[in-house]
């Protein structure tokens, strides 16, 4: 923006100095052959008053001295024409000029005309000044003076006229470009900080810190107003948010206890009803009992996740890798499925949310155990890629379709192939806002051999 902004200002000016450079260059042009055309008419028509006696008695030779004097004086050639058009003397003396190269103005000052301002005079325009003016005695015509100047000098001034005119316009862009880059930078200030604010009320809201204010950045006053609007708006975004999760986590919380007591009184029915449609709806109220618990847990999670802002701390991944294998291969071993671990023996830290690789293998291997069958594999791998470590949980389940992968990681989504499977939907939904809060990247792809698996990309922590 800053270029397109600059770019216009310097156009605008481009354009102001063309158009008053180009009228002024020609107009300077104009001036100085104006000049030079009055001198040379003056000289002309003093030469036709002088020449009158002259032709007037037959002598025209006698003005031949005068002219002469006058060429070795100011370089400029003189001619005189009797009433037929004849050259009667010139101030070279010698051969009779060629009639030709002065026909038209000698024809016009014959007919009585006055010598005229011709096209302007530019640097590239070589022609002498021609002009002829009518000898008149007893108001007749009787012959012509032609006078012959060259232009060179005329040119070079315009030459060094334009050149003036030329580093008089550089000067005035270079100087609107000095006023336009500051100014251009003034304007935009307050832009570039509320793009930088928008980037971080992103960051701030997801994790649950206040967004930074954009203040007072400077700038016209109308972006300064944008500002202030801006601080308000991110203001009850991030409180709005804060309540909303005050909600989820107090409510979650408050649930329990009652839910809790649900279970174990539908517990302690559990042999005092013999009515078969009462026992199938105390079966089906206990089942619906441990689902609502497990989506309070669920809610706690992300709650807890989404209030531990931007703390982060260093984990060894190999560690906490090892301390959750531990703990979930007893739930593998009694469904018969083979917990795997590979690549744990490098010493890889990563930044993460306190308790944040933890909370993330639960949600994965509770998934990966679920839905993985007897007699098959889940793999868990820690590799470095770079600057980056890589955590990978592999199992050897349904899986997704290709089409379900994107929705797989919003929030209570659960595939139709999977509705009879217990769980919340909320998995997949924390192990993102985790991933998320500690500036990694999260996939989720079918590999060869069928199940699903999911990657999550962490930077190295130095």
């Amino acid at each position: 923006m800053r270029v397109r902004l600059q770019g216009i200002v310097l156009t605008l000016v481009a354009l102001l100095v063309f158009g008053l450079g180009i009228p002024l260059a020609l107009s300077s042009a104009a001036s100085v052959q104006q000049e030079l055309f009055l001198d040379r008419l003056t000289d002309t028509s003093r030469f036709a008053s002088l020449a009158q006696r002259p032709l007037l008695d037959n002598r025209p030779n006698q003005l031949e001295p005068q002219l002469r004097r006058y060429t070795e004086v100011y370089g400029v050639q003189v001619l005189v024409f009797n009433q037929d058009g004849r050259q009667v003397v010139s101030s070279l003396g010698g051969r009779p000029a060629d009639r030709g190269a002065y026909a038209g103005p000698v024809q016009d000052a014959l007919a009585g005309r006055r010598a005229e301002l011709g096209a302007l005079l530019t640097p590239w325009r070589t022609e002498p000044l021609v002009l002829a003016e009518p000898i008149l005695i007893d108001g007749e015509v009787r012959g012509a003076v032609v006078t012959v100047s060259a232009t060179d000098r005329a040119r070079t001034q315009v030459v060094w006229l334009w050149l003036l005119l030329v580093a008089g316009g550089a000067l005035a862009f270079g100087l609107a470009l000095l006023v336009a880059i500051p100014v251009v930078r003034w304007i935009l200030r307050p832009v570039h900080r509320l793009d930088e604010a928008t980037g971080e009320l992103v960051a701030a809201v997801v994790s649950g810190r206040d967004a930074p204010p954009v203040g007072e950045s400077g700038g016209p006053p109308e972006l300064r107003q944008l500002g202030r609007s801006f601080d308000r708006m991110a203001a009850s975004v991030s409180e709005a948010l804060a309540a909303q999760r005050a909600f989820v986590a107090d409510a979650s919380h408050q649930l329990r206890n009652p839910l809790t007591a649900l279970k174990i009184r539908l517990g302690n029915l559990d042999g005092h009803v013999d009515d078969d449609p009462a026992a199938a709806d105390l079966e089906a109220a206990v089942v619906d009992a441990g689902r609502l618990h497990q989506i309070l847990d669920g809610l706690l999670s992300m709650a807890r996740a989404e209030a531990s802002g931007g703390e982060l701390v260093p984990v060894r991944v190999d560690e906490a890798v090892e301390d959750r294998a531990a703990d979930w291969a007893v739930v593998a071993a009694a469904r018969e499925v083979r917990l795997e671990t590979e690549g744990t023996g490098e010493a890889l830290r990563v930044l993460v949310p306190p308790r944040g690789v933890e909370v993330v293998l639960d949600a994965l291997l509770d998934n990966a155990l679920k839905f993985t069958g007897p007699g098959t594999e889940v793999r868990v791998s820690v590799r470095r890629d770079g600057d980056r470590v890589t955590l990978a949980v592999r199992d050897h389940g349904p899986g997704l379709r290709p089409d379900e992968l994107e929705r797989a990681l919003d929030r209570f989504w659960r595939s139709s192939a999977h509705q009879n499977v217990p769980g919340s939907g909320l998995g997949l939904a924390i192990v993102n806002e985790i991933v998320a809060l500690a500036n990694g990247e999260l996939k989720l792809d079918l590999p060869d051999g069928g199940g699903l698996r999911v990657s999550m990309s962490f930077p190295i922590a130095a």
